[in-house]
């Protein structure tokens, strides 16, 4: 019979031995990779897009919340202006949501970029359909989002480079609050990683 094993996420303890469990399984395959992002920002603001214009990237799709926005809000003079920031740069944008449409389009509406909702993250059907809508491919698109297990993932698997940012609201529903702590752990081996310098 196979051992099971159960902790408690919410604790110090539990997330500890989780981790534990996590690099035993590590050392003996690289498990994770197919979770890391090509790159980590503090802020989806941050991020230098005219370098990636220069580089030949010229679609990006984008998670909305708490990538862009916190979770349910409408867009802000922040987010606009990025927006606006990127169709001067030369950039075609998508929003890519696992939301409902009421949802994508109300924060959709001063923006007026397309947009795809219900996408079923981390399928990489809705990542297919969204360069064909911008006319790119997957060496011409760029993935911006705060989750690895439903953004990240999904960008990996349809072979699109991936920006991971920080989520703006740590204020979170519980299903979310987990899938952190199982993400803290994955991003524990990537920073291990870029550590090493390994590619």
């Amino acid at each position: 019979m196979k051992a099971r094993l159960v902790v408690n996420l919410h604790s110090r303890a539990g997330f500890d031995i989780l981790l534990l469990y996590a690099i035993t399984l590590e050392s003996e395959q690289n498990m994770f990779e197919c979770f890391y992002p090509d790159e980590c920002y503090a802020s989806a603001y941050e991020i230098n897009y005219e370098e990636f214009y220069r580089k030949g990237y010229r679609g990006i799709i984008f998670d909305i919340d708490n990538t862009l926005v916190p979770h349910g809000a409408p867009a802000d003079e922040r987010s606009i202006a990025l927006f606006k920031r990127l169709k001067e740069i030369g950039f075609d944008a998508l929003l890519l949501s696992n939301n409902k449409e009421a949802r994508v389009a109300m924060f959709n509406e001063p923006i007026k970029v397309h947009t795809i909702h219900k996408a079923n993250k981390p399928s990489p059907v809705r990542y297919r359909e969204a360069m064909k809508i911008m006319g790119t491919d997957e060496q011409t698109t760029l993935f911006v989002g705060d989750q690895l297990f439903t953004d990240v993932w999904g960008a990996k698997r349809a072979g699109i480079r991936s920006l991971l940012v920080k989520p703006i609201n740590p204020k979170e529903e519980i299903q979310i609050v987990l899938k952190r702590k199982l993400e803290r752990i994955v991003l524990y081996f990537y920073l291990q990683k870029q550590k090493r310098g390994d590619k």
